[in-house]
């Protein structure tokens, strides 16, 4: 598994962008998508560093916005997502998604899975 990105929960896209460009220098912002599958709307911005993050609003972080949490999860890329979702399961991960492509991605497999420290996104390779 190698890191991906983090998700992060927000209301407006847009304005989120607007205050990660006041802290960080931003390389390249992707379109914002609405991906029907995730029912979601979905950005992802690259940061000078390197580090994506994916921003993520709709009904899917609506729990987490009125709990005031902005964190959604750590996405690792994976060579066999179902190979390593059966060993994360196997090892105490609670598989809450099916696998499903994922628009953001051109398509490339995405599940998630609720872990003892939060939730994680695999994206097959």
């Amino acid at each position: 598994m190698k890191f991906h990105h983090v998700g992060i929960c927000c209301k407006n896209i847009r304005k989120k962008i607007e205050a990660i460009e006041e802290i960080h220098s931003v390389l390249k912002t992707t379109d914002i998508i609405y991906d029907p599958l995730q029912n979601a709307e979905l950005c992802m911005v690259t940061l000078e560093d390197g580090t994506n993050l994916e921003l993520v609003s709709g009904k899917v972080v609506e729990t987490f916005l009125k709990k005031k949490i902005d964190f959604y999860h750590i996405c690792y890329e994976v060579d066999d997502i179902s190979e390593e979702l059966e060993r994360i399961c196997s090892n105490g991960g609670v598989q809450i998604s099916e696998i499903k492509p994922a628009i953001l991605f051109n398509n490339r497999k995405v599940v998630f899975i609720k872990v003892s420290y939060g939730i994680i996104e695999l994206l097959e390779k």
